[in-house]
């Protein structure tokens, strides 16, 4: 290294350090402070995932169900929807309503009883009873009962008391109940209920098949029923003389509490029964659940899950039958019955007219509710979101400020192709509880959630619920096969893997897992059309390195680095295109390397050049909405899977899409559907490739000091070899020129496997073109390729410009260099070299920017980053929009950045001199359908103004930074200045850790900042473009991997992830949003009335069952005795001051009880002064008419009375 390279090194880094300091002297104001961020859940979409539990308030008309891992989830009218959740992942067993009470009882495996506050917008913990000797098998709160029933594993019944939470002295042992009726033990309790006309007689139903009558009062068994089979369920008439048991052969038994020698009837309501009174021939399944309900006119229901006959071995189609009367009604489900609850008009167990009218059946994947008025018992159709999860949910994308005209454009859409469904019910959704949140947001938010199937939906998440507005099913394009698998081996080819969409030009971009994507232009009009279909291989080829490394890359060979001159400019290169005849095109020796090989198959054996899906030819009719315009398909390559896609970026001003795989890069023009680069992540470098993976020579070379001596050490052959346009083609090893619409294809060989350019676009009508990447011969084509053929010197320009990179990467990358070369993996079986030859692509971003620190303006680049830590530069050569836009090509060439961090780069911003965000510029949205029914328009012709440089050089500014890119990676982030590319800030994110997902977001007030989840569960926010941290929040774990691959940070502080298989979880770190939460939610207790206890008749209480009224305080009171420590525990309630804000928060609706309970008050006054008055008017006339009798008979002798 000689004296002059060093001191020209130390000028230039004490350049950038003046640099960095006069840009500190101006720093940019930021207005963000910590107390303007928190972490808070907003709400929960979806099915709650593996249901175990449910109940229904009849009055309030709510529903609650709980879940495996603790979750709690509250439904009212649609809009009305709470997630809570225990302190512990423990499977909630029952749940408890106090009826119109505005509070619940949650029973749970750890042998806890919970109560929560409904009284609030967020319910909360007030009382926990946890049991320790015992385990709690079935609960009962009897209505409007101030204490409730715990039944025990060991056949044991505990009481207490609902406000206090604390046990009675009253107990009930098991050896009391049974006594001497049994020989065996009962086994535990799983059924508790008072009888509906005595509430001094508890129905106690023990799992071994005996019930037993408790007299309350008389603390004794009044009569003991013992069944031949185990019982599941038990269920009361209405008139409290008769009860029903549902047993595990699928029997149902009914009782008379006066008779319990044997039972009424023993019937087999799904068994053929070969012997009156007999068992059936074929086993049935269990009846896990019988309900006994009146009805006002006809006869009662008898509703009961399960039952049906089962082959030997297996468990029954999961089903609820329905008998009233002689009429039985099966109605299978396509799930296993979790539970049940039939809906009725009255609360009161012994109401005469129970009248159930619709039953909600809880699945373990769905909800179901069956209207029983109607004829037929159709479903409802659920409004809530509940099939999120219809197909397994794979990808998510949240878009929080959209277009206002997105959102009603798509419902219109959805609304036409989906078909009317006639099956459901015409009635009201009868779960119409609760009240909606008096505020909202005002923002246009949309969800996009991919699922296994293809298919993806649209939804509207603007309010609390969501909506779905369109589904779209992406395997319409594809023939279907029996061979079709995905990449990973599964039957789901179709599976969604990623989503991006331009709102403002409506273009969505799907990636799959058979390595295929699909741009989808959105349309008004119904249209017929082919599909256009790109077929790409990426190949490159990396050999071990068997030789000591040098210390700087190698230099180029001679010839490249000459024709990387050539294409430095635009100008230069169409200069050099005009006077270079076309290339020739010699046969391959090695068809694995070419870039887009043809499409071969050997039979049965391995599969080379092919895709893992056929796009469908010919015309295809498709209707409003989404309509597919362009197709690419990874090939298989020597038997190896297409590359799975990593990342995805389009940009609709520019007519561009780019991804990224796990091994490299495409750029594709959707305008002329023609392939522009597809290289192997390593190949992108060039020869500015920092971990050297090709075998270096232990001789250091001549470092050359600029981009002029490059070219001085070029020799005069050289330099006419160059100018033999034939010659350097078929000498260049990485380039080639693509024209999708050539003939007479030959292949070349290829080692980068890339392509810089491309010919002009096919013709403007859209059909199935399997375009491969090999180059066309000279013919009818001929000026085209001669146009494309020097330019497309793809090793070469990625090859040169070494001191531009070098000198990049020794002023930027030198202290990181080393750390990103040794990142770890958080695979541990990979070895460095793996690494560094599997470099996939993992960030990309288009903006216009300075690629290069010379650049004096900005002009149009993609920044990519790898999963090695670099981010690169590729500066894109677009032609001026219109007619030449089309017939054009599109040139791209590496800038020579190469700038390198810590961990895989997750995300690429950009902000202006004043910190605002830099967006890509973006094409508003037109419906080419219209335009080609209309004779508008002969050709695509994309409505993109001239491209004008943001900034234009001066002499007093042509040294000042103008731009900063902020580069996160998994282990920090950088703030860079533009185009001296010099460090400004720099933030260490995560050390022992790793960053999962990273972000730019703004904030309502238009500030922007840094945005991070972390795989230790932390949130952080970072300002910009200072890196302060402003927030650091412990929030969720990376438990599973399901919540990193769907995170998603949106505009004005609002993210989401998939926190289950069939739950999406929204959230804010916004403080503003956090504190109108109170008013968004809604409300889930509403003051009301409770409904009258049904008035019976004299007979019916003079021969009724009933022993008086039961004082329960004073049975289960302090006379009861005190109850032993030993079997629970009180322990107080997790919501402390939650439960003071919440009381708070309830102002308006205990104003509004107090009201009601006012009025009720006046009402009854105005009554007794009514009556008052009546009884003063009485009075006097009373005592008038005895003044007047008395004065008659006072003269009278007693003879005359």
């Amino acid at each position: 290294m000689t004296t002059k390279y060093l001191k020209k090194k130390i000028n230039e880094l004490t350049q950038g350090t003046s640099s960095n300091s006069a840009k500190l002297d101006t720093e940019i104001s930021e207005s963000l402070h910590p107390n303007h961020f928190t972490v808070c859940k907003v709400v929960r979409h979806g099915f709650p995932f593996e249901p175990t539990a449910m109940a229904y308030d009849p009055v309030q008309n709510i529903l609650a169900i709980g879940t495996k891992n603790g979750s709690l989830r509250i439904f009212g009218q649609p809009g009305v929807d709470c997630h809570e959740r225990h302190d512990s992942d423990v499977a909630i067993i029952q749940i408890m309503f106090l009826i119109n009470e505005g509070a619940l009882v949650t029973v749970c495996a750890d042998n806890s009883l919970n109560m929560w506050n409904l009284r609030q917008k967020r319910p909360a913990i007030l009382h926990s009873l946890k049991f320790n000797k015992e385990i709690i098998t079935y609960c009962h709160i009897p209505f409007q009962s101030k204490w409730f029933y715990i039944g025990t594993e060991r056949g044991n019944i505990h009481i207490a008391n609902i406000e206090s939470f604390t046990l009675s002295g009253y107990v009930i042992n098991w050896n009391k109940a049974i006594e001497l009726s049994r020989k065996t033990l009962p086994g535990p309790v799983i059924h508790l209920s008072d009888c509906p006309t005595d509430q001094n007689k508890l129905l106690i139903g023990f799992e071994s098949g005996t019930a037993v009558i408790w007299d309350l009062r008389t603390k004794a068994a009044e009569n003991r029923f013992n069944g031949a089979q185990p019982i599941r369920s038990i269920s009361w008439h209405f008139e409290g003389r008769q009860f029903m048991c549902s047993h595990t052969d699928g029997s149902l038994s009914c009782w008379d509490i006066k008779s319990p020698s044997k039972p009424i009837s023993v019937t087999y309501p799904h068994g053929k029964v070969a012997v009156k009174g007999g068992k059936p021939v074929d086993p049935c399944a269990p009846i896990m659940k019988v309900e006994w309900k009146s009805a006002k006119l006809g006869e009662p229901y008898v509703i009961f899950s399960g039952g049906l006959c089962q082959e030997k071995g297996g468990t029954g189609t999961p089903c609820v039958t329905i008998i009233q009367g002689k009429n039985t009604t099966v109605l299978e489900m396509e799930y296993p019955v979790i539970d049940f609850v039939s809906l009725c008009e009255t609360p009161w167990p012994s109401a005469e007219n129970q009248d159930p009218h619709a039953i909600l059946v809880l699945l373990n994947n769905d909800l179901v509710v069956i209207d029983l008025m109607s004829p037929g018992y159709p479903c409802f159709e659920n409004p809530y979101p509940m099939d999120l999860h219809e197909s397994p949910v794979t990808c998510v994308q949240y878009f929080a400020d959209c277009p206002a005209d997105l959102i009603p454009v798509l419902y219109s859409a959805g609304s036409n192709s989906s078909r009317k469904k006639t099956s459901y019910s015409k009635k009201n959704w009868p779960i119409k509880g609760g009240q909606w949140g008096t505020g909202g947001s005002s923002d246009q938010e949309i969800i996009i959630t991919g699922h296994a199937d293809g298919s993806l939906k649209f939804w509207d998440a603007s309010q609390v619920t969501l909506q779905v507005l369109y589904k779209l099913k992406t395997a319409k394009v594809f023939e279907r096969g029996k061979q079709h698998k995905s990449l990973d081996g599964d039957e789901e080819p179709y599976a969604v893997q990623k989503i991006t969409m331009c709102p403002d030009s409506r273009i969505l971009l799907v990636a799959g897992a058979s390595g295929h994507l699909l741009l989808y232009r959105f349309s008004k009009l119904e249209a017929s059309c082919e599909i256009t279909s790109l077929e790409i291989s990426i190949v490159y080829e990396v050999e071990d390195p068997d030789t000591p490394e040098t210390e700087l890359p190698p230099m180029p060979t001679p010839n490249s680095l000459k024709r990387n001159t050539s294409t430095l400019s635009a100008e230069s290169t169409a200069g050099i295109s005009n006077n270079v005849p076309p290339p020739a095109a010699p046969p391959s020796p090695n068809p694995s390397t070419g870039a887009h090989k043809p499409s071969t198959s050997s039979g049965e054996g391995m599969r080379d050049g092919v895709p893992n899906l056929k796009v469908k030819s010919g015309l295809q009719k498709y209707t409003m909405g989404y309509q597919p315009d362009l197709c690419c398909q990874l090939l298989w390559t020597e038997g190896e899977p297409p590359p799975l896609v990593t990342c995805l970026q389009i940009n609709s001003f520019y007519g561009l899409i780019a991804f990224g795989t796990v091994n490299g890069l495409v750029i594709v023009d959707y305008i002329q559907k023609t392939c522009l680069l597809h290289m192997g992540t390593p190949n992108l470098y060039g020869s500015a490739d920092p971990y050297q993976r090709t075998p270096r020579s232990p001789k250091k070379p001549k470092v050359p000091q600029s981009l002029g001596d490059i070219v001085e050490q070029l020799t005069d052959s050289e330099r006419s070899r160059q100018a033999t346009g034939a010659v350097a083609a078929a000498e260049q090893p990485n380039g080639i020129c693509v024209s999708p619409t050539g003939n007479n294809s030959k292949k070349m060989k290829s080692v980068t496997d890339g392509k810089l350019t491309r010919s002009k676009s096919q013709t403007s009508s859209r059909r199935v073109t399997k375009t491969q990447s090999n180059p066309c011969d000279t013919g009818a084509n001929g000026d085209r390729d001669k146009d494309s053929a020097d330019a497309s010197g793809v090793g070469g320009i990625f090859s040169g410009l070494l001191s531009q990179s070098r000198s990049t990467f020794s002023l930027f990358g030198s202290q990181d260099r080393s750390e990103s070369s040794f990142t770890q993996s958080r695979s541990s079986s990979m070895s460095s070299l793996d690494r560094e030859s599997k470099e996939g692509v993992q960030s990309l971003y288009f903006v216009e920017s300075y690629a290069r620190k010379t650049d004096p303006i900005t002009s149009p680049c993609l920044w990519v980053g790898t999963t090695l830590g670099s981010t690169l530069v590729i500066v894109l050569s677009l032609p001026p929009p219109g007619d030449q836009r089309i017939s054009q090509p599109v040139f791209v060439s590496p800038s020579g950045t190469v700038l390198c961090m810590k961990g895989t780069i997750l995300n690429i911003a950009f902000l202006n001199s004043n910190g605002g965000l830099i967006s890509a510029s973006t094409e508003a949205w037109k419906d080419m359908n219209y335009e080609q029914k209309e004779g508008e328009r002969e050709k695509k012709k994309p409505s993109m103004p001239p491209r004008v440089p943001r900034i234009s050089p001066s002499a007093s500014t042509e040294m000042a930074d103008r731009q900063f890119a902020v580069i996160t990676s998994e282990k920090e982030s950088k703030v860079i200045s533009l185009p001296s590319q010099t460090c400004a800030y720099r933030a260490k994110i995560a050390e022992s850790s790793y960053v999962v997902k990273a972000d730019v977001i703004s904030m309502p007030n238009k500030e922007l900042c840094l945005a991070c989840y972390i795989a230790n569960g932390h949130v952080v926010i970072y300002s910009l473009p200072s890196l302060r941290l402003l927030l650091d929040y412990d929030f969720v774990p990376l438990t599973d991997l399901r919540v990193g691959r769907t995170f998603q940070f949106s505009a004005h502080g609002k993210a989401l992830y998939q926190c289950s298989p069939t739950e999406i979880q929204r959230l804010t770190v916004c403080a503003e949003h956090s504190n109108s939460l109170h008013d968004m939610l809604g409300d889930l207790f509403i003051p009301c009335t409770t409904p009258e206890a049904p008035s019976r008749g004299f007979f019916k209480n003079l021969f009724s069952v009933s022993s008086g009224s039961l004082d329960r305080q004073e049975l289960f009171g302090e006379n009861s005795g005190k109850p032993s420590r030993s079997i629970a525990k009180h322990v107080p309630g997790t919501a402390g001051m939650e439960a003071v804000k919440a009381q708070s928060q309830t102002v308006g609706g205990e104003i509004a009880r107090t009201k009601l309970e006012l009025i009720k008050r006046g009402e009854k006054l105005s009554e007794t002064e009514k009556r008052t008055s009546e009884m003063m008017q009485n009075a006097e006339s009373f005592a008038s008419a005895a003044n007047e009798l008395m004065k008659k008979q006072k003269n009278k002798k007693w003879y005359q009375l």
